[in-house]
This record gives structure tokens, sequence and C-alpha cells, in this order.
């Protein structure tokens, strides 16, 4: 028979102890990239729509970078997110290019006699709640029946288009992320 000893004891419970704490430490480290991915992925959406917006603004006002500390540009693995889409230039934008950006937050081409033309997301969002009536909503629900619940970057593109309208009173906040059509 072997006999234990009790610092063999000891080291055995705190080795234990260690592969619990690892094992939850793994898993907290999964759902940090999953969000970390997510903040990228609006992070990339938001520059895009902010870069296609400084296009339209006078000259005399100077596009403001965004501000990113670089310790935590540093620390991001590199599987963590994908990198954001680039940023389109002013001169891409005037050109047409980076249609996708524009079409999204709403800032597309006017029409002919220089109106401006809501982007393809806020019509699809529109003619929605026309259909929904008088029915409570989730973003998320917008989104799964306009084919854009892929990733958690297209469901808030849908949110943050559905706060503009909420601003517009457009569509009306009943609650807590549901929503539901504007009264005529």
């Amino acid at each position: 028979m072997v006999s234990v000893t009790p610092k063999a004891r000891n080291i055995g419970i705190t080795a234990e102890g260690l592969q619990e704490d690892l094992a939850r430490l793994e898993i907290q480290k999964q759902a940090l990239e999953r969000e970390l991915a997510a903040v990228t992925a609006h992070l990339g959406s938001v520059q895009r729509a902010l870069s296609a917006l400084q296009a339209l603004m006078p000259e005399s006002v100077p596009p403001a970078p965004a501000a990113r500390p670089a310790d935590v540009v540093a620390e991001v693995p590199a599987t963590a997110a994908p990198a954001p889409a680039p940023v389109p230039s002013a001169d891409e934008v005037a050109d047409g290019a980076g249609d996708g950006a524009r079409a999204e937050d709403g800032s597309g081409p006017g029409d002919a006699d220089g109106s401006k033309a809501y982007g393809k997301l806020t019509e699809q969002i529109l003619s929605y709640f026309a259909d929904a009536g008088n029915t409570d909503v989730r973003a998320r629900d917008v989104a799964s029946a306009l084919g854009r619940d892929t990733d958690s970057g297209s469901i808030n593109a849908v949110r943050s288009t559905l706060d503009r309208l909420v601003g517009q009173s457009r569509v009306r906040r009943v609650g807590r992320g549901l929503y539901r059509a504007a009264k005529r």
C-alpha cells in the first residue's frame, strides 16, 4: 500500500482546482472572443458610415480619426475577429464606389431632382412594418425576415436603422427591444 503524504494530497487538490479554473477560463475566453468579433464588426460598419457622412460634410470640417488605444489593438489575437472592411475614401464615395455602406445607412445618391434617396435597408424595414401592422417585433425578427440574420453586424445594422427610424417617428419603440409600425 502506497501512503500519500499531506504535501502530495495538497498538490493534487491544487492541481484539480487549477484544471477547473483552466476549463472555466477557456470558456470565458471563447465568449470574449465572440463578443470582440461582434464589436469589431460593428466598429467597421460605424467607421464606414461615418466616412460616408464626412464625405458629404463641408470641406471646412476635418474628419476625426477613430481613437483606439494601442494596448487594445496589440492584445487582439489574430483569430479573434476579421479585419474591418476598408473604409472608402472621399473620392470613392463621390464616384459611387462603396455603395454597400450607403445602402445600409440611407445616405445613397440623390434622385434626378436632387432629393435624397433612402437606402435599400430603410425601405425594406418600412415595407416590413407596413405588412406587420400593429404587431410588436424585435430587431432580430426584422433582420431574419429580411434575410439579414447571418451575423451580428447585419443585425446591428437593422437595429441602427430601426433606432434612426424611431428618431424620425417612422417606427415606434414600444418596449425594450420592441418596435411597432408608427400610427398614420
